[in-house]
């Protein structure tokens, strides 16, 4: 029954994230990697959205006190570039779709970087 829970979850985070692109989801690390083309802009955690940042957008994110997506590397705690998303993206269609878009836009600044 959890496991239905975490696919539905997945299922209407993907579904609501249509306005930005054909989003798919692949399985990756026990969560759910969310991609538009071959970039990767947001996770999902059990029942938690992680949204792409950067240091263009992290502002916002850190406005609002949403927390950054950690994972245990050699016994310490590592803050990824993915920070939760808010709460209002789950009731408002249009903000799922501008905080969306706003994390595709860092996954496209930081896949362009990295190719310098």
């Amino acid at each position: 029954m959890v496991k239905d829970a975490k696919i539905e979850f997945v299922t209407f985070v993907v579904d609501q994230l249509q306005g930005v692109g054909p989003v798919q989801a692949k399985r990756m690390f026990g969560g759910h990697g969310l991609f538009l083309g071959d970039i990767m802009f947001a996770l999902i955690s059990g029942q938690t959205l992680y949204l792409k940042f950067d240091a263009q957008s992290e502002p916002a994110f850190v406005a609002r006190g949403l927390e950054p997506f950690t994972i245990q590397r050699q016994g310490k705690r590592i803050a990824m570039s993915y920070r939760q998303a808010p709460e209002e993206v789950f009731e408002d269609p249009e903000q799922m779709m501008a905080w969306g878009n706003e994390a595709y836009a860092a996954a496209l600044r930081a896949s362009r970087s990295g190719k310098r």
